[in-house]
């Protein structure tokens, strides 16, 4: 087992994979928690699928396996979530839908991991926020509202935590190179985007035990955009 142990929620998206690759190049032991299941998933990983983590039943016994499994938690990378394009005038529930993408699945994991994470000397969450939702632009409401949801859960969090070794932050991508943002914007440079390995990068370091002096941080990952 590596010296470290984390769950990655949305483990099998497109940032999801690369954080679970850097963490295995890094020496971490992982598991992946995830709505879907059945995907090929790397040696030595565990794979916790078919799991609703808007359910806060589901999301505890989600962590409560990888534990059981792997013996402790010392990091919860919070990657699980959705995005929609939405004008606030339409009559559809994007706002419900994005706020439990969103923040349910952050609030419910982390509540659930939160007693595991006491226990390591370096307990470590990782938010995925997002610079979209520092301003909010035209179809960008529910998102944006979501994930500034995330952005105060990620602070209060910190903040109730400091008496414990755990600290809580987020990453505030752009816009993440991904095939499907590829699909959706073929007439725009990728090359300014954010690589999912860079900001993967980032997330390690806030999941290290070198990052201990860092909480309630909101960090911008926007490469050229």
């Amino acid at each position: 087992m590596g010296e470290r142990v984390a769950a990655i929620t949305g483990g099998h998206g497109a940032l999801g994979r690369a954080v679970v690759e850097a963490a295995l190049a890094a020496g971490w032991t992982i598991a992946v928690i995830d709505h879907a299941s059945g995907h090929v998933v790397p040696d030595g990983v565990l794979e916790v699928g078919g799991v609703d983590l808007t359910d806060p039943a589901q999301a505890k016994a989600a962590i409560e396996t990888v534990v059981a499994r792997l013996g402790r938690l010392d990091a919860l990378l919070n990657i699980a979530g959705g995005f929609v394009w939405s004008p606030v005038e339409g009559d559809g529930d994007e706002f419900d839908r994005m706020h439990a993408l969103n923040v349910k699945t952050t609030l419910n994991a982390s509540r659930a991991a939160l007693p595991h994470l006491k226990a390591s000397a370096e307990g470590r969450i990782v938010n995925v926020g997002a610079n979209g939702a520092i301003k909010a632009g035209h179809g960008m409401g529910a998102y944006a509202a979501s994930k500034a949801g995330v952005h105060r859960l990620t602070e209060a969090l910190a903040e109730e935590l400091k008496s414990t070794s755990v600290t809580v932050n987020a990453v505030l991508p752009s816009i993440i190179d991904t095939a499907a943002n590829r699909a959706d914007m073929p007439d725009a440079d990728p090359a300014k985007w954010v690589a999912p390995a860079d900001l993967a990068a980032v997330i390690l370091f806030l999941a290290s035990p070198e990052a201990r002096a860092v909480t309630g941080a909101l960090i911008p990952v926007t490469g050229k955009v």
